[in-house]
């Protein structure tokens, strides 16, 4: 009978722990899906530390929400920062559970238009930026033996887009990053999954996006990738960002989160398409691709 109400207890406690509200660290939450992301996280009874590049970006959820949401003026590019940020951070709210590496941005241009600081501030952001705060918040998860990152990739990690290839190439770091460190945390008790999002009504393709001078050679080839990148599209996409959010909270609310998830349905529909793709190929060229290791000869 002991043993019965010490196991029901152990039970009700993980299932209380369970219940009880979060800490997240969220970059990137003044705008588009950032910001929804936190709304929505506030919204379901989380706390929040929010990093945005201006104080007073989120004014109007502080005063609906109060000390659960604790905003941090933070440039994810300086290391030194990202550090000092996420100890603050730790020191304020006690623990982190659950980071979310959203900050991020688009930079459109042919791979032979894209200037040199262009791309390196688009890793910067959107590679180094989440390596950095990675990097951070990871003692404070060893430390407690627990913790979820979630890694906003995008769609764009898993293919690429004309018009975007610096943009697909800083997720696809992401992508390694994230994989790799997937395996180096798992039996520290931290889990990461790598956040595929498709199109999302944001301002995306407009205010957010930097575009490089066009070269005329490739104005046919890339009319239309230009068009959709235009600022035209801007909340007009698919994909609703609450509905984002609330995906995140179950996710993360899973005993066992995949390492990888899809947002949207033309996300989910075209992965697989482009991944059978890739199998297809590789096996089409598979004699030639054996041909290249040393010959066995008889043993010595």
């Amino acid at each position: 009978m002991t043993g019965d109400l010490e196991e029901n207890a152990t039970a009700t406690a993980a299932r209380t722990d369970r219940a009880a509200p979060r800490v997240w660290l969220i970059t990137g939450a003044s705008r588009g899906l950032g910001r929804a992301i936190t709304s929505g996280v506030l919204a379901a009874g989380d706390t929040v530390v929010a990093t945005v590049r201006r104080a007073g970006a989120l004014d109007d959820l502080v005063k609906q929400y109060g000390e659960r949401l604790i905003p941090l003026v933070l440039d994810v590019t300086d290391r030194a920062a990202a550090f000092a940020g996420v100890a603050e951070a730790a020191e304020r709210v006690g623990r982190i559970d659950v980071v979310l590496n959203n900050a991020g941005y688009g930079l459109a241009g042919a791979v032979e238009e894209v200037a040199e600081d262009d791309v390196r501030a688009q890793f910067d952001v959107n590679f180094f930026g989440a390596l950095w705060v990675t990097q951070a918040v990871l003692p404070v998860l060893r430390r407690q033996g627990s913790g979820h990152l979630l890694q906003m990739s995008s769609i764009a990690g898993v293919t690429t887009y004309p018009n975007l290839g610096m943009y697909c190439a800083s997720k696809w770091a992401l992508e390694a990053m994230g994989e790799t460190l997937a395996r180096e945390v798992a039996t520290l008790g931290i889990k990461v999954t790598l956040i595929e999002a498709g199109e999302f009504r944001t301002e995306w393709s407009a205010g957010s996006m930097v575009r490089s001078a066009p070269m005329a050679a490739y104005d046919e080839i890339l009319a239309k990738p230009r068009h959709g990148l235009s600022g035209a599209y801007a909340h007009l996409q698919p994909g609703d960002p609450d509905k984002a959010a609330g995906a995140l909270l179950e996710l993360v609310g899973a005993e066992q989160p995949p390492l990888r998830i899809l947002l949207g349905n033309g996300a989910v529909e075209l992965a697989p398409r482009v991944l059978r793709d890739r199998l297809d190929e590789w096996q089409a060229w598979e004699g030639l691709a054996r041909t290249t290791d040393f010959t066995q000869g008889p043993a010595a």
